[in-house]
């Protein structure tokens, strides 16, 4: 498992973090060695040829050499620009997040429209690399995205929010921590998610036969409702401290005995988000 990120970098990527950095680098290098301890050695063997090709994504500045490089590759490849400065790959910005109103009934097809969010992605994803005719770049391109959009998927907010674009728009404090610039998004996406996955014993484990069917059991649709859920239940109840569809304060603070309470909730949905990724994994290639 990695280690934690520097100081410095961590603070760095807190205060600008964006929608589709969910987890940070720590958080979806942990999904994805969850997925590679529990999947099958074929799986591994084709995952392994996939990954020694990355000079076909033709990007050198984002590495894909390993199931580490490979979950973070789609946020990566946001800074590349084109040769007029515009983000080469923004058309792909969409595909992290759906944004389900977590105060009406549960619809993700209202917010995905031509197939432009995490759950339709994965679905594509999937069937890319199920299909041998698919061509190699783009079977490798549809494995680095599908590693990283599962753990997209299992960071509540980038599954449900309440028009406050996933809780970036809402300011918060994170324990003793205030800084202007920190949002309920970020606190999700990296300090919370450390914190979490730092905490007890390590999630990167073989998982019994028993516990991965009862983890990965569903499709991604079923995914999708309950990480909406997740939003609804826990993240937003907690940081408002009551009804999650209640008026949003303008600033909400998680204090140390909150934090302590989501940990759980944080870990299980890394577990899940890796042994999911490993049940598609295997049922693509494995």
């Amino acid at each position: 498992m990695k280690r934690l990120l520097p100081v410095a970098a961590a603070l760095a990527a807190l205060v600008f973090a964006s929608p589709a950095n969910a987890y940070w680098e720590y958080g979806h290098q942990t999904v994805a060695e969850i997925a590679w301890a529990n999947i099958t050695p074929k799986a591994r063997r084709e995952i392994t040829r996939l990954l020694r090709q990355q000079k076909l994504l033709g990007t050198p500045q984002c590495k894909a050499g390993t199931i580490d490089d490979a979950a973070i590759w789609a946020d990566c490849i946001k800074g590349i620009k084109d040769e007029n400065g515009k983000q080469k790959f923004g058309y792909t910005s969409a595909w992290h997040y759906q944004d389900v109103d977590i105060c009406s009934p549960f619809d993700v097809d209202s917010v995905c429209k031509n197939g432009d969010c995490v759950s339709a992605q994965i679905v594509r994803d999937v069937k890319l690399l199920k299909d041998r005719r698919t061509p190699t770049k783009q079977r490798l391109e549809a494995l680095v995205f599908l590693i990283h959009f599962v753990g997209d998927l299992h960071q509540p907010l980038h599954a449900g929010e309440k028009g406050d674009k996933g809780g970036n728009d809402v300011k918060a404090e994170y324990g003793t921590y205030a800084a202007s610039r920190l949002n309920l998004h970020s606190i999700w996406d990296g300090y919370l998610a450390e914190r979490a996955i730092s905490t007890g014993p390590s999630l990167v484990r073989r998982y019994s036969l028993a516990q991965r069917k009862r983890i990965a059991a569903g499709n991604v649709l079923d995914w999708s409702r309950e990480s909406w859920a997740v939003a609804r239940d826990v993240t937003y109840k907690t940081a408002i401290g009551g009804d999650p569809c209640g008026p949003t304060p303008t600033k909400v603070r998680l204090d140390n005995e909150t934090i302590a309470s989501l940990v759980p909730t944080v870990r299980l949905e890394v577990e899940r988000g890796g042994l999911r990724l490993a049940k598609l994994l295997n049922q693509a290639i494995g």
